[in-house]
C-alpha cells in the first residue's frame, strides 16, 4: 500500500514540495542549534522549558483524541464511526511523530535519548513518558495498517487486533496522564501543582483533538470524495462540546481554588497571565483572547441548531482550537514558570529560530499525515468505502 503515497496530481506534489521546503529550512536552523546550543532559543535559567515542550504537551492531546472515535466504535459498536476510525488512528500516528520530534529538538543533543534506554530510571516520569508514547505509536501503526490492509483485500480483521485495540484505548488515556504527571510532580510550580491537572489535560485533549481531526477531515472531504457521514460528524461534535464544557469548568475550578484560598503561589501565575506582574503583560492579550474564544466556541456549539450547522461548524471548531492552543500550548507552560519562586518575572518568548525549528516538526507531522491519509483514501476509493452511509 505504501506505493499509493507516491502517486498523485500536481497539487499533491506541490503540497509535498512545500512541506519539504519547510522541513529543509527548519533542519538548517536545527543544525545551528546543534552547533550553538539552546542559546538560540528564548530559554533562560528561570524558564527551562519553552515552546518545544508546550507544543509537545498540546500534541499529546491530539494523539490521545483518536480514542473518542475508537472507543464508541469498538466498545459500543457505534457503526457510524466506521469510516473515521482509520482517520483517528492515522492522526494519532502523525501526532506522536510530532511529539517525539519536539522532544528531540528540546533535549539539545539527540543522542541523549539513548540515556533513557541504556540507563533506565523507572522512578522518573520521563522514563514512563517514553514508554507510553512509543508504545502508543507502535499500537496505532500495527492496528491501523493491519485493518486497512484487510479492508483493501476485503477480508475480516484478524481476531488478534481487537485485544490490541482495547489496549490502545487504555493507552490513550495513559499518554496524557503521564504527561500531566511531568508537570504535577514539580512541587515548586504551584500553577501545575493540582490533583486535577491530568483530568484537565484529558478534557482539553478530548475537545481540541477531535476538533482538529474534524477540521482535517473537512479538508480531505473537499480534496477527495471522502464522506465521513453526517451522523458521525454530529456525534463527534457533540462529544467535543461536552469535553469543552468540562475543560472550561476545570479551569474555573482552578481559578476559584487559587483566589478563594488566597494562596499567593497559586494566584501569582493566574494574575501574571490575565493581568500582568511587575509591568510584564506579554501574555495578557493572548490569555483574554483564549478566554473569549473559549466562551464563544461554547456559545456556537451548545445550541443544537448552531452545532449541526455544517457551514458554521468549521469556524466554531477553529475558534475552539485557537482557545485551547493558547491555554495549553502557550499559557500553561509559561504561566507555570512565571513568576519564579522568588516572585520575580523573567520574560520568555520563543525566538525566530525556535519557531522555525517548530515549523519543521509540524511540517514533518503534516507530511506523515498526508502520506497516511493519501493511502487511506485511495484504499477506500478502491473498495468503494469512500462514502459512509448514515
Amino acid at each position: 500500500m505504501l506505493e499509493k503515497a507516491f502517486k498523485g496530481g500536481p497539487k499533491y506534489w506541490a503540497w509535498i514540495g512545500f512541506l519539504l521546503l519547510i522541513i529543509g529550512a527548519g533542519f538548517c536552523t536545527y543544525l545551528t542549534q546543534l552547533q550553538e546550543g539552546m542559546t538560540i532559543t528564548g530559554l533562560n535559567r528561570d524558564v527551562s522549558w519553552g515552546f518545544y515542550i508546550a507544543q509537545f504537551t498540546y500534541l499529546v492531546g491530539l494523539a490521545a483524541s483518536g480514542v473518542m472515535i475508537v472507543l464508541p466504535y469498538y466498545f459500543h459498536h457505534y457503526k457510524k464511526f466506521k469510516g473515521m476510525v482509520i482517520m483517528g488512528e492515522f492522526m494519532a500516528i502523525a501526532a506522536v511523530v510530532m511529539c517525539l520530534g519536539f522532544i528531540i529538538v528540546d533535549i539539545g543533543q539527540p543522542q541523549r535519548m539513548l540515556n533513557i534506554i541504556f540507563h533506565p530510571t523507572p522512578n522518573s516520569i520521563l522514563f514512563w513518558d517514553m514508554i507510553v508514547l512509543n508504545g502508543y505509536l507502535i499500537l496505532n501503526v500495527v492496528i491501523g495498517w493491519t485493518c486497512l490492509e484487510c479492508d483493501r483485500q476485503r477480508v475480516s480483521h484478524p481476531k488478534w487486533v481487537k485485544p490490541l485495540v482495547y489496549t490502545s484505548i487504555v493507552w490513550a488515556f495513559s499518554i496524557h496522564t503521564v504527561t500531566a504527571f511531568l508537570y504535577a510532580g514539580l512541587p515548586g510550580r504551584h500553577y501545575w501543582l493540582t490533583a486535577i491537572l491530568a483530568a484537565r489535560f484529558l478534557a482539553s485533549a478530548f475537545c481540541s483533538g477531535p476538533a482538529i481531526l474534524l477540521l482535517v477531515v473537512f479538508l480531505v472531504r473537499k480534496i477527495t470524495k471522502y464522506e465521513p457521514g453526517k451522523g458521525a460528524i454530529g456525534t463527534l461534535t457533540t462529544i467535543i462540546t461536552y469535553a469543552m464544557c468540562v475543560n472550561v469548568f476545570f479551569f474555573l475550578l482552578e481559578v476559584f481554588t487559587a483566589f478563594y484560598s488566597n494562596m499567593p503561589g497559586h494566584m501569582h501565575s493566574l494574575v501574571y497571565l490575565f493581568a500582568g506582574e511587575h509591568g510584564h503583560t506579554e501574555l495578557v492579550p493572548w490569555m483574554w483572547t483564549a478566554a473569549t474564544f473559549a466562551i464563544l466556541s461554547l456559545a456556537l456549539l451548545i445550541p443544537p441548531k448552531l452545532r449541526y450547522n455544517q457551514k458554521l461548524l468549521p469556524w466554531s471548531l477553529a475558534i475552539l482550537v485557537i482557545a485551547t492552543w493558547i491555554d495549553k500550548g502557550l499559557g500553561l507552560l509559561i504561566g507555570g514558570f512565571t513568576p519564579n519562586p522568588f516572585n520575580e518575572v523573567t520574560v520568555y518568548w520563543p525566538t525566530g529560530k525556535e519557531l522555525m525549528i517548530s515549523f519543521m516538526v509540524y511540517a514533518l507531522g503534516a507530511l506523515t499525515l498526508t502520506f497516511l491519509y493519501k493511502i487511506a483514501t485511495d484504499v477506500k476509493r478502491e473498495t468503494g468505502q469512500l462514502t459512509t452511509e448514515d
